[in-house]
């Protein structure tokens, strides 16, 4: 069965960082976890946004069947809660599965024989379970919906090493390769949307050959409104539009189109290099989705809060444009 639904999601209300433009050094007031700068922890108020979101990720239709997140550790803490909860769910379903076995084993053989089909059977089940259900339990670190930094002529920081998120999150893959990377001196708008077109196109198809029908998320606020651009196929006019929404903890929805009636591609941004393949507008990335949600906060409890929207290419000196230059360390709250 193909993808039906793509659940984005934006993390929670985090804190700060400051760049100095010049330099490229950041720093940030209130120490990370992994110990970068920009990558800062939930606040108490996000820690709460995350796990009301978490309660709501469990009433979705069709409920998600594989987690994606962005490395970094504000993404991960946020989407931990949930796959919490998908483990407390599978686990009650595996005790429940295997009380089922052992009870009709013993009703149909008798006390010795149960022993070993209750075993049997409740290992049978536990490996189907694994086969599918299993990766709502883990969370696959895509560095393909990392941030967006603007373009610079010094690298950005980028999210912890593999082994030390592990650490911190014992739900992390280490096993899962990610399909793309951003460049470590940043990205123009066009390369944003590049890289975020050739990201969905890989975890379209790799949902598609696995069978699963849903898939959440969670990402930065940058990725959340070009995502919802990049799947609608709804490109505007201008970058600064306000047309996908990026609340902090907000939930956005996107259906599969019918493939007689996808809408290929309708726009671009303004600024037209790198276009979006064609082979990923002919696969139903571009354009291949509606949206059914936009950034909904209707289940938290403060609602919408820290917005967010493009002004424009966020360059350092000597690399073009200064737009936002002088705000680009709040630009992704």
């Amino acid at each position: 069965m193909p993808l039906e639904t793509i659940y984005v999601v934006r993390h929670g209300f985090r804190s700060s960082w400051s760049v100095d433009h010049t330099t490229g050094v950041y720093s940030a007031s209130i120490p990370s976890p992994t110990g970068i700068a920009v990558d800062p922890a939930l606040t108490a108020h996000g820690v709460d946004q995350s796990r009301q979101l978490a309660q709501h990720l469990m009433t979705m239709d069709p409920p998600v069947d594989v987690v994606y997140s962005s490395p970094y550790y504000r993404c991960l803490q946020t989407i931990t809660p949930f796959v919490e909860l998908r483990q407390q769910q599978q686990q009650q379903q595996q005790q429940r599965q295997q009380r089922h076995a052992h009870a009709h084993a013993h009703s149909q053989h008798g006390e010795s024989t149960s022993l070993s089909l209750s075993t049997s059977v409740g290992s049978g089940s536990h490996s189907h379970s694994h086969s599918h259900s299993d990766a709502a339990t883990m969370i696959r670190p895509e560095h393909g919906i990392c941030e967006w930094f603007g373009s610079a002529p010094f690298e950005h920081p980028g999210p912890a090493s593999p082994s030390l998120l592990k650490s911190l999150f014992p739900a992390f893959d280490e096993s899962y390769v990610s399909a793309q990377y951003p460049p470590r001196r940043g990205e123009t708008l066009a390369q944003l949307q590049a890289r975020l077109t050739a990201t969905m196109q890989s975890i379209i198809d790799r949902c598609d050959a696995e069978d699963r029908r849903a898939v959440v998320l969670c990402t930065h606020a940058a990725a959340v409104i070009m995502l919802g651009r990049i799947l609608t196929g709804e490109f505007p006019e201008t970058v600064d539009a306000d047309d996908f929404h990026a609340f902090t903890c907000g939930l956005s929805v996107f259906r599969r189109k019918k493939v007689d009636n996808r809408d290929r591609g309708k726009g671009e941004l303004p600024d037209k290099e790198p276009n979006p393949s064609a082979a990923a507008a002919a696969a139903g990335v571009v354009g291949g989705w509606s949206c059914e949600a936009n950034s909904d906060c209707s289940f938290l409890a403060g609602g919408e809060e820290r917005g967010w929207k493009f002004v424009g290419d966020e360059e350092f000196p000597d690399t073009g444009s200064m737009s936002q230059a002088a705000s680009t360390s709040e630009s992704k709250l």
